[in-house]
């Protein structure tokens, strides 16, 4: 199967290029020779891949400056996944887009399904806003659909939460970490085999995918210092004491139930996640 993937450079776009490259022809295309929000480029390149399956994981991932500045979050977000999926309709091939836990309000104590509708269904920050209207933009312009909500995203080369943990580590004598924001990690890994295991089915539609079980920041930062070897002690403290531009949904734990029906899998444990990601890092170091 010949596999477009845009948004390639980023943590995910290599994962997914290792993981569909063992079996599939891939071509992989990212800033700065390809910009999604430019509708005409998108429909060249996918047209010119001969794309069986067109996978989106460009994003504009900047939680914080998408408060200030929405426009370029909503050219990629929004705009660019409309643009994306009408070009793989227009070769009559599926998409894939990656959404996120930011698109719920965060209140709820029962995880959140993928049928969970407002008040629920209702971000707090700009950023989980473009991520919605990129759902309802694939969603209209592609009926042959993946849309993937995932949460705390980490792998090789981000710079995401484990990394600035580990890296903060090293500089402070301890740290603090809030623990009133409960979520669930998802190793880049995991994700894009997931991603495999859903093109695999013949049921387009919504799904969550999360690594198992739920955390608070705060545990996720003190398992990824003791899995690395290291003793810089972690403190708790309340998310009030580090005020953000960006409201975060305070806990944001999403059901898998609907992606383990339709592939037969079941995600692997977050902490089990976690241990091979940090054996990855130290592999590669």
């Amino acid at each position: 199967m010949r596999v477009l993937i845009l948004g390639a450079k980023g943590q995910l776009g290599r994962e997914l290029e290792a993981c569909f490259g063992q079996g599939h022809q891939v071509v992989g295309c990212d800033l700065p020779e390809f910009d999604i929000t430019d509708r005409d480029q998108v429909f060249r390149t996918v047209a010119a891949s001969r794309a069986e399956l067109v996978i989106n994981a460009a994003a504009y991932t900047d939680v914080e400056r998408a408060e200030s500045e929405p426009e370029p979050a909503l050219r990629s977000n929004a705009a660019g996944a409309g643009h994306a999926a009408a070009a793989a309709a227009a070769v009559g091939a599926p998409v894939v887009y990656y959404s996120t836990d930011f698109v719920f309000d965060g209140t709820s104590n029962a995880p959140y399904t993928e049928e969970t509708t407002f008040p629920d269904l209702v971000p707090l920050s700009m950023y989980g806003r473009t991520k919605l209207l990129g759902e309802s933009a694939t969603r209209t312009e592609n009926p042959n659909h993946f849309i993937v909500r995932t949460a705390w995203l980490y792998g090789p080369g981000g710079n995401n939460f484990v990394e600035k943990i580990l890296a903060a580590a090293k500089t402070r004598p301890e740290l603090r970490v809030v623990s009133d924001e409960v979520g669930c990690p998802t190793h880049t890994w995991d994700l894009a085999e997931a991603t495999m295991a859903l093109c695999g089915t013949a049921a387009p539609g919504t799904y969550h995918f999360v690594n198992g079980g739920f955390c608070s920041r705060f545990d996720m930062a003190r398992a990824a210092l003791e899995m690395a070897g290291m003793d810089t002690p972690v403190h708790p403290c309340l998310a009030a004491e580090f005020p953000t531009a960006a409201r975060r949904p305070a806990r944001a734990v999403l059901s898998t139930e609907k992606y383990t029906k339709a592939t037969g899998r079941t995600p692997r444990p977050w902490r089990d996640a976690l241990a091979h990601y940090i054996q990855r890092r130290e592999t590669h170091a």
